[in-house]
């Protein structure tokens, strides 16, 4: 059911994203510090749920991170939390105990590397050699810095002695240094999910914090800088002779313009000289307008490939395949039309590109020819897969022409696979003993002739002769995907609730068309494809209709907001870090760069295109009930944008509330509030779609 517009004017605005950056240690609140807000107390089953799941997490699941393979293919460095991890290790941020292990059956009891007692330790990096390996680690400072172990000797030392941020480590070809993401005197990590400092100054000019690639020698630690100190730098790659790097950058602030990004080479030594080679606001049609990552010189050090498309946020990387020379001439699509999204790449020699990939719920390995022939139909499972270095990563010896990576499944716990094109297979057996503790399927459907893809999980004890309330949960970005991972199960499984998760269109894994299928659009065709998927789960199991939620974060938060202008279908909504009215939104979050890819125009050149996906522009049509989260330092999805929607709201009779989170920014760190979201989530769908009473009606009985 959709409703006409009613009258309305601009009043406010901010953006939506999901991604994955990692936070300064120092900067993370540590589990117990106490928020300045009034916490809320859950309800007797939303307790009882929370103990499960608690329960569940401490069963025994080990959980593989960083992956590395060794130069001859033999070894790999791996880091491990969870049951098993080594004393000193912790979880979060990837890090924990590094393992060095035989590639054919890597174990905990492996030889442990570790910077000191209470360090946490990652990104494992082999020297070319293989005769050293470098990996950062944090310890009682909560300053990362970079270190060596000899692995003849097993000898560990300190190489950098650094102040600021720190990301990305990767050894120059000739093992003379190691070069990494550096933001020197860091406050805050680099990105547009960390908290936002408190504004003060200039905006804008003052405070801005840039990074660059730095290098640290390998014998010294002697840190140099390798890319222009004006220009904030995001990814970097090695030329195999060492004496340059291919990098993407722009100008600060960093958070705001990674979307108008370009490619540059530098010689090493000589920062000034850097030269741009690609600039996708000036390039072939396929490339115009867009966004690159992952820069990758080729073997012989003549060409670069990168993934380029439509790209909502840093970190969150799909596309097609592109190539270049290293000169930026000769610029083409390697896979132009592919119903696929293409994520990650290595070279396996001059020809030969290695690369993954998002295939509607499955993750794809592949062998693509510079001819753009794929030579082997390669390793496609339901099944996630990671090294620790980006998304979809892996890590790939071209000298073993062998690789390795962490995956799981829905009903297969997280291993470290390894093999070459000939048999991929999991070589760990961390977690043969670990079961699902839900069960979570594929669900498959069409919509304005697009093929959709979602999963769907089902609840705890799930009985086929009954009927069960459904949560719908819409995942950010919206350039992004729900991918196949090991269990699924949530709380709201625990609570007896159906869990939809679906990958409309402006997703990835059905190819760029799809992805940008949304384009303009915001709101109506990912709507239409997430109300038909909500029709094809009710098909095939007993979801009762009037019982339905809607719930989602930053894009996913602006999906609930408009979705419950334009359907009543859903009786109960809670939007996480949202955005209600674009007008507004475009003045006030601190990433509007990314606005013009998807809407075509700046909001000052075609304001009618952003006022027909605001949820203000519909408010009056809101009748669910909705909760309304956000953190207070928030730049993608600024807090005024749920403050509108909120007020509007309320202004309307819809029962509703805001949460504001302190010290919080897109990216929820701190271990208390997490909790206390995730109690006020579970109790908003508790009270309205199960009928048990609220926090406030059970204040009111004590």
């Amino acid at each position: 059911m959709s409703f006409a517009p009613a009258p309305r004017r601009a009043l406010f605005a901010c953006t939506a994203l999901a991604a994955t950056t990692l936070s300064l240690a120092a900067q993370r609140p540590q589990p117990g510090t106490a928020p300045d807000m009034t916490l809320a107390q859950p309800s007797p089953r939303v307790a009882a749920a929370m103990q499960a799941l608690e329960g569940q997490r401490n069963s025994g699941l080990r959980q593989p991170g960083a992956v590395e393979i060794s130069p001859d293919g033999k070894q790999i460095a791996w880091t491990l939390y969870g049951g098993g991890a080594a004393p000193g290790g912790r979880r979060g941020g990837g890090g924990g105990a590094i393992h060095i292990s035989a590639i054919e059956s890597p174990k905990p009891e492996d030889t442990a590397v570790t910077a000191g007692e209470g360090c946490s330790s990652s990104n494992p990096r082999w020297s070319p050699d293989g005769k050293t390996l470098a990996f950062t680690a944090t310890c009682a400072d909560g300053q990362p810095q970079l270190w060596l172990r000899d692995n003849a000797s097993g000898s560990v030392k300190q190489l950098t002695h650094i102040t600021g941020a720190m990301t990305s480590p990767a050894w120059a070809p000739d093992g003379s240094s190691i070069g990494f993401l550096y933001v020197e005197n860091a406050t805050r990590a680099a990105g547009a999910l960390a908290a936002m400092k408190p504004p003060a100054g200039v905006i804008g000019e003052d405070g801005v914090e840039v990074q660059w690639v730095a290098a640290a020698d390998a014998k010294t630690g002697a840190i140099s800088v390798l890319t222009p100190k004006a220009l904030h730098a995001y990814e970097f790659d090695w030329a195999p002779d060492a004496k340059h790097i291919a990098f993407t950058a722009s100008n600060p602030p960093g958070e705001n313009t990674w979307w108008i990004a370009q490619m540059y080479t530098v010689p090493v030594g000589q920062p000034d000289a850097a030269k741009s080679i690609l600039n996708p606001q000036r390039t072939i049609a396929s490339l115009s307008g867009l966004q690159i990552a992952v820069p990758r010189y080729s073997t012989n050090g003549k060409d670069i490939a990168f993934i380029g498309g439509l790209m909502s946020d840093q970190g969150s990387t799909g596309g097609d395949i592109y190539l270049m020379g290293a000169d930026g001439s000769g610029l083409q699509d390697l896979t132009p039309g592919r119903p696929s999204t293409p994520v990650y790449l290595a070279w396996a020699d001059p020809d030969h590109i290695v690369f993954s990939e998002d295939v509607s719920g499955k993750s794809h390995l592949g062998l693509l020819g510079t001819n753009k022939k794929e030579l082997f139909s390669g390793w496609t499972e339901p099944q996630s897969i990671g090294s620790g270095r980006a998304s979809l990563s892996f890590s790939f010896s071209p000298t073993a022409r062998a690789l390795a990576f962490v995956s799981g499944g829905p009903d297969k716990a997280p291993e470290i696979y390894a093999g070459d094109f000939r048999g991929i297979r999991p070589v760990s057996h961390l977690n043969d003993a670990i079961k699902p503790t839900a069960k979570t399927v594929s669900v498959e459907w069409t919509n304005d002739n697009f093929h959709v893809q979602g999963w769907l999980t089902l609840p705890a004890n799930y009985d086929p002769s009954k009927k069960y309330p459904m949560i719908v949960d819409v995942h950010g970005g919206p350039s992004a995907e729900v991918p196949p991972s090991f269990g699924g199960n949530s709380i709201y499984t625990q609570l007896g609730y159906f869990l939809l998760r679906p990958n409309p269109r402006g997703s990835f894994g059905q190819g760029e068309a799809f992805v940008q299928a949304n384009r303009k659009d915001f709101g109506y065709g990912d709507l239409r494809d997430i109300l038909a998927g909500v029709d094809q789960v009710e098909k095939q199991y007993p979801v009762d209709d009037n019982r339905l939620g809607l719930t989602g974060w930053s894009y996913g938060g602006f999906m609930t907001m408009f979705g419950v202008t334009q359907t009543h279908r859903f009786h109960a909504a809670v939007a996480g870090a949202g955005i209600s009215d674009w007008l507004s939104y475009y003045g006030e979050n601190s990433i509007d760069q990314w606005m013009v890819p998807f809407f075509g125009a700046s909001v000052y050149d075609d304001p009618k295109v952003y006022e027909k996906s605001s949820a203000i522009t519909y408010i009056k049509n809101v009748k669910t009930p909705t909760l309304v989260i956000v953190g207070d330092r928030d730049g993608e999805c600024p807090a005024p944008q749920s403050y509108e929607f909120w007020h509007a709201l309320r202004a309307e009779g819809v029962k509703t509330q805001l949460v504001i989170y302190p010290a919080e920014g897109h990216g929820f760190v701190n271990p208390v509030h997490i909790r206390d979201r995730n109690i006020r989530t579970a109790d908003w769908f508790e009270q309205y779609l199960n009928g048990q009473p609220g926090a406030d009606q059970r204040a009111s009985t004590r």
